[in-house]
């Protein structure tokens, strides 16, 4: 009885907080308070004051603001153009031709940014008005860009990553590792989705390319080169045991200034504009993951995760159905919360109940990142819904209808990753990281 209590004055705070407009991390603390106020004999102020400290000086969360970085000055570059360049010639021969540009685009962005919006808009503000210069179907271009910039959040380095890892206290490097073939494989599920309207609609295929010939095909792949090189640089010295995470972000923050200085688009301007992006939405996480923590502190001292983690047990779900359940939550919360709030929010809670399952905490944060990432495209807050709504200029509703066979891939996706387990754990398990 008394954890239905504290649940219910949980919730309660919780809701009225985020319904007065509060900012999260903000309305977070303000839970954990009443919590510690309400339910512990401890001083809330030492415990949110130690807390908060020890949760931002974590030398892994490090991490974080130099990956964001990166992303934004690799946003404020020439890397689109260079991507829709590079990519075009090998696109054009596939079925669906260059609305591929938009999956490997995304998918090569995405391991140089980790945020789904700076996929989205990078590839987006090259591809869109190239596509329908073209004579692409409008829905095919949108809800494409709208599914494959939701690999920002999946394929390193990626944030909601890094975040969840922080969280958990696991290892960046093996979470960064099982997110590889994973994205991979939801990249072709895309791609395979292009193919398929190729040969369904005909009729909306438009005028096929002009040929090119390999020699010049060779010769606009040397605009993919410097960030290839960045992407090796990056994930590799991860993946081959050379750095640290936060050692591999230092190193793509040097590689991003770099690739900028070669290609002429640094100066003061789009320097201190990167810097005061990445400081902006790094403040904003870094307070979010402040009021979880203290959250996560207030709930402990309730007991209210272990109750309910032993609810759970006393169900006697299998592992099966209680990731059935977890899906649907997910998706319910995502249409109301980010993805980064949905996963500090619920871990305090989620984290007992999936060890008591036995379910594997690695393998677990990447089904959690492609149930966020198919929440970042359903109504009323997808956040790539309103991205696209900006660059396009369509009403919500038309992009969500586009989108809606992206998120059932997404959801094609889960089940895979349920089939085979081992498409996010054999890399994390058979490599040995840094």
């Amino acid at each position: 009885m008394t954890e239905l209590y504290a649940t219910a004055i949980f919730l309660f705070v919780l809701f009225a907080l985020l319904g007065s407009s509060v900012w999260i991390g903000l309305a977070l603390m303000g839970v954990a308070w009443v919590g510690m106020e309400l339910f512990t004999t401890r001083p809330a102020g030492d415990a949110m004051i130690t807390t908060i400290w020890t949760g931002a000086s974590s030398w892994t969360l490090t991490a974080l603001p130099l990956f964001i970085w990166m992303g934004e000055i690799l946003f404020r570059t020439r890397l689109s153009q260079d991507l829709f360049r590079g990519l075009a010639p090998w696109m054009r021969m596939l079925p669906g031709g260059l609305l591929h540009t938009n999956i490997a685009g995304c998918t090569l962005f995405a391991a140089v940014s980790g945020s789904s919006a700076a996929t989205l808009t990078t590839v987006g503000k090259m591809s869109i008005p190239e596509l329908r210069k073209r004579g692409y179907p409008e829905y095919m271009i949108i809800g494409t860009l709208a599914g494959a910039a939701t690999l920002g959040l999946m394929i390193p380095p990626s944030l909601t990553l890094i975040v969840y890892g922080v969280t958990i206290n696991e290892s960046i490097t093996k979470l960064f590792m099982a997110g590889i073939f994973p994205g991979l494989v939801l990249s072709g599920l895309f791609m395979s989705y292009i193919i398929a309207w190729h040969y369904l609609r005909k009729d909306e295929r438009p005028e096929p390319e002009p040929p090119m010939s390999f020699a010049n095909k060779f010769k606009e792949s040397r605009f993919l080169i410097p960030v290839m090189l960045l992407v090796f640089t990056v994930i590799g010295s991860m993946y081959f045991g050379w750095a640290t995470a936060t050692e591999a972000a230092a190193v793509g923050v040097l590689g991003s200034l770099a690739l900028a200085t070669i290609q002429r688009s640094l100066n003061w301007e789009t320097f201190s504009a990167s810097l005061m992006g990445a400081t902006r939405t790094s403040a904003m996480i870094a307070l979010i993951l402040m009021g979880a923590a203290f959250l996560s502190l207030a709930m402990g001292f309730t007991g209210l995760p272990r109750a309910l983690a032993s609810w759970i047990d006393s169900m006697n779900l299998s592992p099966i159905v209680l990731i059935a359940v977890l899906t649907i939550f997910y998706l319910i919360l995502g249409m109301f919360m980010d993805g980064l709030s949905s996963v500090v929010l619920t871990m305090a809670i989620v984290e007992p109940m999936i060890r008591q399952a036995g379910i594997d905490v690695i393998w677990f944060g990447i089904f959690l990142v492609v149930v966020i990432e198919t929440a970042q495209v359903t109504p009323p807050v997808g956040f790539n819904l309103f991205v696209l709504q900006g660059m396009t200029k369509h009403e919500i509703s038309y992009i969500s209808k586009t989108a809606i066979p992206m998120v059932g891939l997404m959801l094609l996706m889960v089940v895979i990753l349920v089939i085979w387990p081992e498409l996010a754990t054999w890399l994390p398990d058979n490599i040995r990281g840094p």
